[in-house]
């Protein structure tokens, strides 16, 4: 009997200590992650529809913080220019600096370089890639900004007279979205079309490994906090049990 009180006093301990480190575990990956997200991303309500399907007015969305030098083809940027508004905005990169942009071709579609995309992004109600047609290269340092939803989207393509040729500059972006936050529609995905262009495609932000820490944070601290009262009921139930015999 005393030697079986030891062996559950050592099991015991044993327990607690390695609760007690799962919580602490957890506490660090709970509050590391919420830090980390903070530092790095920054939330955005979209203000109109012009980025739909990929989002709505009104959605909240979680933004990266990048520097426009990181921005690549593709990307759904957060940017600020003067001559465009006194107000963030949010479009997608379809051209970066020396890209030769045309539209449209026999099935309405635009061309980058001379390659037709296929924009796979764009709403799928079979409307040509934009209303009015023009031919523009971009000149190098900027990026030309469109809307997913042509037909209502302010973008460069109102800007094409000025002197910039409707692209603003890389130091005007601030950050590129990542995912929808609310409602919850996940992760916005960089489009295929621009993989096989020079530069590729951005890599996807840490948000998931964020969201990972932040997760397995939680499920530590909840295992850790329940392990002693649960000992306990199971403890309770072994002298019952002893008591009995």
């Amino acid at each position: 009997m005393g030697g079986t009180g030891r062996t559950e006093g050592g099991r015991g301990r044993l327990g607690r200590v390695l609760s007690g480190l799962a919580v602490a575990v957890g506490c660090v990956l709970f509050l590391g992650g919420f830090v980390w997200g903070a530092l790095v991303y920054e939330p955005y309500t979209v203000p109109t529809d012009s980025m739909t399907p990929t989002v709505h007015a009104g959605d909240r969305v979680l933004a990266e913080r990048i520097s426009g030098d990181d921005v690549r083809r593709g990307d759904v940027v957060i940017f600020r220019d003067k001559t465009w508004s006194d107000m963030p905005m949010v479009k997608r990169v379809v051209g970066v600096g020396g890209d030769t942009i045309v539209c449209c071709d026999k099935n309405g579609r635009l061309t980058l370089n001379g390659k037709t995309l296929t924009e796979s992004y764009l709403p799928s109600d079979g409307s040509p890639a934009s209303s009015n047609s023009f031919s523009v290269t971009v000149p190098e340092g900027q990026l030309f900004l469109l809307g997913d939803e042509r037909s209502g989207s302010l973008d460069s393509r109102v800007h094409l007279q000025e002197a910039g040729k409707g692209a603003v500059p890389r130091s005007a972006v601030t950050a590129r979205v990542d995912a929808v936050a609310w409602p919850a529609d996940g992760m916005v995905e960089r489009p295929a079309d621009f993989a096989g262009l020079p530069g590729g495609v951005s890599s996807p932000g840490p948000l998931k490994l964020m969201l990972t820490a932040v997760v397995g944070g939680i499920v530590l601290i909840l295992g850790g906090a329940a392990y002693g009262p649960v000992a306990r009921l199971l403890s309770g139930g072994r002298r019952k049990e002893a008591v009995g015999v």
